[in-house]
C-alpha cells in the first residue's frame, strides 16, 4: 500500500478537520482520529508513518504559524 497517497490527501484535508487546533499534539489527535474513522484497515506503523508524514507537511506548509512566534513584530512597535 503506498501511503504517500493518503498522507497528501488527509495534509489536503486538514484545514477543515484540523480548525481550531492551537497545538502540534492536538493536531496529532485529529490526525489519528481521522485515520481511526477513515482508514481503520491501516496497521498501526502504517498509522503511525501517516501521521508523521501529515505533520512534516503541515510544518512545511507553516500550519502551525510558527514564523510569527517570538514577538517578531516587536522591533516595529519599538521604532
Amino acid at each position: 500500500m503506498d501511503l504517500r497517497l493518503i498522507i497528501e490527501e488527509i495534509a489536503s484535508e486538514a484545514d477543515d478537520f484540523l480548525a481550531g487546533a492551537t497545538s502540534r499534539e492536538q493536531a496529532r489527535a485529529g490526525i489519528a482520529e481521522l485515520l481511526n474513522a477513515d482508514y481503520f484497515h491501516l496497521a498501526p506503523a502504517d498509522g503511525q508513518k501517516v501521521i508523521e508524514g501529515v505533520m512534516a507537511i503541515l510544518d512545511y506548509e507553516d500550519f502551525f504559524g510558527t514564523e510569527f512566534a517570538g514577538g517578531s513584530f516587536d522591533e516595529e512597535t519599538e521604532a
